[in-house]
């Protein structure tokens, strides 16, 4: 199949405007290889490696898998104590990767070494405001996250058919769409909106290359577009997860007053939610997850799924013309 090309594709070199998600415990050598090797761009999760060294080795083990491009991710969690950031930085420089998704908190320190590296960077935005930000920190490529993404939509609840298009407007470099995208539909969609490619999580989770539980997978697959809590929300961190007995029990507590994140702390750690996807317990922890559910029936391969979207896309929009 022809390669469906935009200024996204030409920057990070490859064939296709689809971006895997860098997710917390999900974005490891196995899933991402297989998303490149598609023609696409697979992203590993810095902070799922315990420390640079092991992040080291796993774009070691990457590269082993394919020879095709793949990112990092390295999201800026606002923690008391943070991950030693500028090694990791340094492993990612050290693994001679090209390209680099970061997120959450300010990235400009991180983004002027990586550019001194000639990396390109895509940052992760949930607001117009936050990409022109970003754009002027140096940003190569904007990721904009719509309130219907898994993960942190940011708190002003703006939809990826408004917030798409009013980034595409304000913004001069290439605007990757995120939150909601499934389907060749859904890319097909972007594109008309003057987005330059796709970002997916959730899909990419019910792969038959996703590094999670089986049960995960189809946990996924028989949700629908409803199934996900709004969790933080009275915190001023919202989140999006898919709905289980805890994430209705952090929303439940959350939702009395003088509460603190204190409150469901012992709920929400991250190795609850790692022990959920690695062993199927669906009630052990959080899973992150987005509205996108709903469009996600099956669990093919990387590379079923990335031929079927671009051969869908292709289809509307020759349709369209």
């Amino acid at each position: 199949m022809t390669r469906l090309g935009t200024r996204f594709t030409d920057l990070v070199g490859v064939e296709y405007p689809i971006v895997q998600g860098g997710m917390q415990w999900v974005g490891r050598a196995d899933l991402v290889s297989a998303v490149a090797n598609a023609g696409a761009l697979g992203m590993l999760t810095a902070l799922t490696q315990p420390t640079p060294e092991h992040l080291a080795l796993e774009i070691a083990r990457c590269r082993e898998l394919t020879d095709k491009p793949f990112g990092v991710n390295l999201t800026l969690l606002p923690t008391v104590t943070p991950p030693p950031y500028a090694e990791y930085r340094q492993a990612i420089i050290e693994g001679s990767i090209r390209v680099v998704e970061t997120a959450g908190s300010n990235p400009a320190e991180h983004i002027e070494v990586f550019k001194q590296h000639g990396i390109v960077v895509i940052h992760k935005c949930t607001a117009v405001r936050h990409a022109l930000s970003a754009e002027r920190m140096g940003a190569d490529v904007i990721s904009i996250d719509g309130f219907e993404c898994a993960g942190h939509p940011g708190e002003d609840d703006v939809a990826g058919l408004v917030l798409i298009p009013a980034t595409v407007d304000r913004v001069g470099v290439p605007v990757i769409a995120s939150g909601g995208f499934a389907d060749g539909r859904g890319l097909a969609a972007a594109l008309v909106l003057g987005a330059e490619g796709i970002n997916m999580g959730t899909r990419f989770c019910a792969t038959v290359e996703a590094p999670i539980h089986p049960a995960v997978k189809q946990f996924i697959v028989s949700n629908d577009e409803r199934a996900t809590n709004l969790i933080f929300r009275s915190l001023r961190n919202t989140g999006r997860v898919a709905r289980n007995n805890v994430s209705d029990e952090v929303v439940a507590i959350l939702s009395r007053p003088n509460t603190t994140f204190e409150d469901v702390a012992a709920l929400v750690r991250g190795a609850h939610g790692r022990l959920a996807l690695e062993r199927g317990d669906l009630e052990a922890g959080l899973i992150w997850a987005g509205q996108s559910q709903g469009l996600v029936h099956d669990v093919p391969t990387c590379a079923d799924l990335i031929q079927r979207i671009i051969a869908e896309a292709k289809a509307r929009l020759a349709a369209l013309a």
